[in-house]
This record gives C-alpha cells, sequence and structure tokens, in this order.
C-alpha cells in the first residue's frame, strides 16, 4: 500500500508512525517505511512526507530508525502531530539537525493548546505548513461535534487565520467516513470558501472530490484571467483602479484573482 499510495493522486502522501501504528509495531512500521524510502526504484510523482509521533522519546527513535545510516531516503517534509506551541517544532528540527537533515515541517494542530498557539506555530522558520486536526481537537476539549461542524468553527478559523498571517500553507481537517462522498464534497467546499490550501484525506476515493473542490470551476477562472490581464493594461497606463465586468477592482479582488489562477495552474499540474 506504501508503493500504491502516490498513484492515488495527491499533492502529497503521508506515511504515519503514530496513530496508525500499534504501540508494540512501531519498530515493524519503521522498519516498513524506511524499505520504501530507501529504495531507489521508489520515484514517486508527488511529495513524500512521514508523520512522527508527538512525543520527545519517541520522535527521536522514529529518526533514529530512519537516518541513522545516511541512507538517502525519498523524503520531502516530516509531519509533527499534537503540535502545541513552537517549541515542539524547535525540537522535533533539533532531532533532525543532529541526523544531518534539514526538512520542512508539516504542523498538525490538534489540541486547544495548539490552537491558542497557531500562530507562533505558524511563524517557526521550519514550519511549512499547518495542518487542522478535528477529530482529536474534539477529544482534547470534550466536544460532540454535529454533522456540520459548527462547534469547530473558531478553532477551523483561527488556524488559517495563523496560516495567512505568516504566509504559511494551510491544510484543512480530514473527513472520517470516506464512504458519504456528498459530506466530503461540502466541507471540502467549506475548506476552499474558508481560505485553505488543502484538505487531508484519509482515503484514496476522497482525493479525486478533493482535488474538485479546489479546482476553480471555468467562470471563476476566466473571471480572474480577465481580473489580472486587466491590472496589466492599468499598470501600462499607470491607473491605480480599474473596472472589470462594471466591478471596480482593488487591491483584495486582485489577491482574489491572483489565487485563483495559481490553484487552476496547480491542479494543471496534478
Amino acid at each position: 500500500m506504501l508503493r500504491k499510495a502516490p498513484r492515488a493522486g495527491a499533492d502529497v502522501i503521508v506515511f504515519d508512525l503514530e496513530d496508525a501504528v500499534a504501540p508494540a509495531r512501531k519498530d515493524e512500521a519503521r522498519e516498513a517505511v524506511r524499505d520504501v524510502l530507501a529504495d531507489p526504484e521508489f520515484d514517486p510523482d508527488c511529495e513524500v512526507c512521514v508523520r512522527v509521533n508527538a512525543t520527545l522519546d519517541v520522535i527521536e527513535d522514529d529518526l533514529e530508525a530512519l537516518f541513522a545510516d545516511g541512507t538517502e531516503l525519498t523524503i520531502d517534509s516530516v509531519m509533527l502531530p499534537k503540535a502545541n506551541s513552537a517549541e515542539d517544532v524547535d525540537r522535533l528540527e533539533s532531532v533532525l539537525e543532529g541526523h544531518g537533515v534539514s526538512l520542512p515541517v508539516l504542523a498538525l494542530i490538534e489540541s486547544a493548546a495548539g490552537v491558542l498557539t497557531a500562530s507562533e506555530i505558524a511563524a517557526h522558520p521550519a514550519t511549512d505548513a499547518v495542518a487542522f486536526g478535528a477529530e482529536d481537537l474534539s477529544a482534547d476539549v470534550g466536544a460532540t461535534v454535529s454533522d456540520d461542524r459548527s462547534e469547530l468553527s473558531y478553532a477551523r478559523q483561527r488556524v488559517v487565520l495563523a496560516a495567512a498571517a505568516h504566509d504559511c500553507t494551510a491544510i484543512d481537517t480530514l473527513v472520517t467516513d470516506f464512504q458519504d462522498e456528498e459530506r466530503l464534497r461540502e466541507d471540502a467546499r467549506r475548506s476552499v470558501r474558508l481560505g485553505y490550501d488543502g484538505k487531508l484525506a484519509i482515503h484514496p476515493a476522497q482525493v479525486d472530490p478533493i482535488n474538485e473542490a479546489f479546482t476553480p470551476d471555468e467562470s471563476d477562472l476566466e473571471w480572474a484571467e480577465r481580473v489580472l490581464e486587466a491590472k496589466r493594461e492599468a499598470d501600462a497606463e499607470g491607473r491605480g483602479v480599474f473596472e472589470v465586468d462594471g466591478e471596480m477592482i482593488d487591491a483584495p479582488l486582485i489577491a482574489q484573482a491572483e489565487r485563483i489562477v495559481a490553484r487552476a495552474e496547480a491542479a494543471d499540474r496534478r
């Protein structure tokens, strides 16, 4: 399954050493992941991330198993679960440096402490992305979550705001019921409306619906391209404001148009 995962169409695949692995089988999981990452024939056309464990002593065991002998691995980033503070990112970065490795960190924010310090986590130089984890957060605060997830709205928005404030990628939470495609599609559309850059998936069947939600439709893309073309013309003529389709265009709408085009270009690269 590790070798098949890149064919699912995701932008990033995550090999999980944490919650998906029983405590008694950690060593077995580390060996399995390392064998794949060290195989010269493993050449995925997506990024590869490894999710380590949350506590420092187990993180050290994870990274020792992966990097101890200096073998070159196919790995692009490390996911840190239960990131409660910038100091947690510091500790992970320090262990990586001890093995002579520098990798971007995807910080998974899934606790009350993590939500409250999301800005500091996103601001850390090693943090390449923050991801919102609704399931663990619900357990941490004792929330009973309804289908519309309204109980998580504050935390969900706080994480994406922290990411935007520090020019950090924001990845929204997953939908655990991989058989409920309509719920996934609606939740993914909400992720886009909130400003997230991507969304976690727990099953290959979820990848296409998520990609479709984050791919701008044709009318939105055409509007964005008209805005950016009009901006180029206005810049050439020295005009600060301009009009498209009867609407005065200012900086926020230009930023929105640029974001739509960037998402469309990303979709074309898949």
